[in-house]
């Protein structure tokens, strides 16, 4: 192959080599898509399980502990119940919509799963006497299948709102496309970087690449952008907007019961899993056993111990999800779209831009003193050209006034917070009862007490 000089040196070092995978027979396919399936439900019922009891720990309670030892089968009981409850159709739901919107937010959380790696693709094992990998296939473009099997989760849920034929489900709704649509944005950014790093798009090929060091390490700005996204992607607490009870109820699944209703409950708790998959195999080397382990032992990239590295890593960002909700109190909508718009996207351009011209650097022959004296010069220019610019923006000719920057909050009909540069006028004093002894004079509230009102009205009579 020649060498282009701009296509990345990573690409020609980590060639996509997928010819292990469609050699299958269709009994072993079926095999590995069950236990992908399996993975799924059983690492979402010991999620439910455990998100109740981290949450009653970190509050002093006792948490579940009636089914099962130690409330183990609480999750399990709580389906059953779901089950067994009385399904309703709301009388002015679109009905085919309203029944088919569960199944569009369901199905595709389980096919991200499919290109996830949960072992080496070299390594094949022996299931029945045939070799496979430990993966159901891949793709050269996995990480782009995944995205696009996130988007499509959104329909389900704008569609359950829209279909209950009520205002406030269409609204939780509405909030939640908006909410994914625009955390996705960052999220590609960050999965962009990845792709430079790594020449590919292919899931096998990334967790290949990071032998030497993972990219947790090498793009720590990427890594800490896609958690923040990962956890708006799932509308999980402090970014859960579309299940705020205060305002909308319930959110888009108000009108529903019964399995329809566990249904979505389930696709919330499989896109948990499923992007805490996707962190691991981009950031956290995938199957690979962490650093201290994989220096003295030779085997632990072998056999079946790369499946118990994937899972704990899973794990444990599964438990950041469970401490975050514990932790942090719900932020409100307009917070929640000022740091996805505002923050995650320009940062993740700007590393994004970062990251492409250490690379184009490197591509070049250029050494890393070189590159961090190029790199940096760069960003100390573009620091003080910023501080140039906002001193001459705050200056202001004399004499010169903005005006009144206040406005009304319900001039559209509904309250709305203020923009950048405006006040909300102020708050009226709360006109008192009668009886409350309490006098409004030029204005503002005085109390007198009987006395001096007795003395008062003494005075006024003399």
């Amino acid at each position: 192959m020649m060498h282009h000089p701009g296509f990345p040196v990573a690409a020609l070092a980590a060639q996509e080599d997928l010819s292990m995978f469609g050699r299958d027979p269709w009994w072993l396919v079926v095999i590995k898509a069950v236990f992908c399936f399996a993975f799924l439900m059983l690492t979402v019922l010991f999620s439910i399980v455990w998100e109740r009891k981290v949450v009653a720990w970190m509050q002093l309670r006792i948490g579940p502990n009636r089914h099962g030892p130690w409330g183990m089968l609480q999750s399990l009981a709580d389906g059953v119940k779901l089950m067994l409850k009385e399904d309703l159709v709301v009388r002015g739901a679109d009905k085919a919509v309203y029944i088919l919107a569960p199944i569009v937010a369901a199905i595709p959380a389980f096919m991200a799963i499919a290109v996830i790696p949960f072992g080496p693709a070299d390594n094949e094992i022996s299931i029945f006497g045939h070799r496979t990998p430990m993966q159901l296939t891949d793709l050269p473009i996995g990480v782009l299948y995944i995205l696009a099997t996130a988007s499509v989760g959104i329909y389900g849920i704008v569609l359950a709102g829209w279909s209950s034929g009520s205002t406030y489900p269409l609204l939780g709704g509405l909030r939640s496309c908006a909410q994914m649509i625009s955390y996705e944005i960052a999220m590609g950014a960050a999965f962009a970087s990845v792709f430079l790093y790594s020449g590919s798009m292919s899931t096998s090929t990334i967790v290949e690449s990071q032998a030497n060091k993972w990219y947790v390490l090498l793009l720590p700005v990427s890594f800490l952008i896609y958690i923040v996204t990962m956890v708006g992607e799932t509308n999980r607490a402090p970014f859960d907007m579309p299940e705020s009870e205060g305002d909308l109820v319930g959110g888009f699944n108000t009108e529903y019961s019964s399995i329809k209703f566990a249904m979505f409950m389930l696709a919330e708790y499989v896109n948990m899993v499923t992007v805490s998959s996707v962190a691991v195999t981009l950031f956290l080397g995938g199957w690979r056993a962490p650093w201290p382990i994989s220096t003295f032992w030779e085997g632990a990239n072998h056999g079946w111990w790369p499946m118990l590295w994937f899972v704990l890593k899973v794990q444990l960002l599964l438990f950041f999800f469970i401490w975050l909700r514990g932790t942090l109190p719900r932020v409100r909508y307009d917070q929640l779209m000022r740091l996805g718009w505002k923050v995650l996207i320009p940062v993740s351009m700007v590393w994004l831009l970062l990251v492409a011209t250490v690379r184009a650097l490197k591509n070049e022959g250029f050494d890393f003193s070189q590159i961090v004296l190029y790199v940096g010069g760069g960003a100390v220019a573009l620091l003080l050209i910023s501080l140039v610019v906002d001193f001459f923006r705050r200056v202001e000719p004399e004499g010169e006034t903005d005006g009144d920057t206040s406005f009304d909050p319900m001039a559209g009909g509904f309250p709305v917070p203020p923009l950048p540069g405006q006040s909300l006028p102020p708050v009226p004093h709360r006109r008192p009862r009668r009886g409350d002894g309490e006098l409004i004079v030029s204005g503002r509230v005085d109390t007198v007490s009987e006395g001096d009102e007795s003395d008062g009205k003494g005075g006024d009579g003399a």
